[in-house]
């Protein structure tokens, strides 16, 4: 029924939304980091800061950032921006209660949960595990919600304008 809105698709829309604007922080941190000298500040600055605790991890992430070397930030900037575009559209359609968004994001989605599935078997994290469930969980629920019978109006009440 048009007009119709089921409060999860909302739910969705924010989670979606949230993730679009994560994904564009990384992005423009990406971007930022990708220039030589802002790269060789982050490492300078990671090299001098004083943690008791995690001395072991910030040398390991000196190291990789070594190892990556500022070129890879410009894919890993690409990367988000696509993704941040693709969860951007899915969050906008669902907001708007298209039915349209509902097909895109169960197939967005579900494109992405074998690699989900491998990291989480051969990766595993207990936070990796729940974003798995939670994403079979948003296929479930948007393919019921989308093979649900919907009411089109007459087309004279479609383009009446009053």
């Amino acid at each position: 029924m048009p007009g119709q809105h089921h409060p999860g698709l909302r739910v969705i829309a924010i989670y979606e939304i949230i993730k679009t604007s994560c994904l564009l922080l990384v992005a423009l941190a990406a971007f930022h980091f990708y220039r030589q000298q802002n790269f060789e500040q982050l490492v300078h600055w990671l090299e001098h800061l004083s943690l008791a605790d995690s001395n072991g991890l910030r040398w390991k992430l000196v190291e990789l950032l070594h190892q990556l070397g500022p070129g890879k930030f410009e894919a890993v900037g690409l990367v988000a921006l696509g993704y941040a575009v693709l969860f951007g559209i899915e969050g906008v359609g669902l907001w708007l209660g298209k039915h349209w968004a509902e097909w895109f994001t169960v197939i967005a989605t579900g494109s992405l949960i074998p690699l989900e599935l491998y990291e989480t078997l051969y990766h595993f994290g207990w936070i990796k595990l729940a974003t798995a469930i939670g994403n079979v969980a948003i296929i479930v629920y948007l393919v019921r919600i989308a093979l649900q019978p919907r009411v089109v109006p007459p087309a004279r009440e479609r383009h009446h304008t009053s």
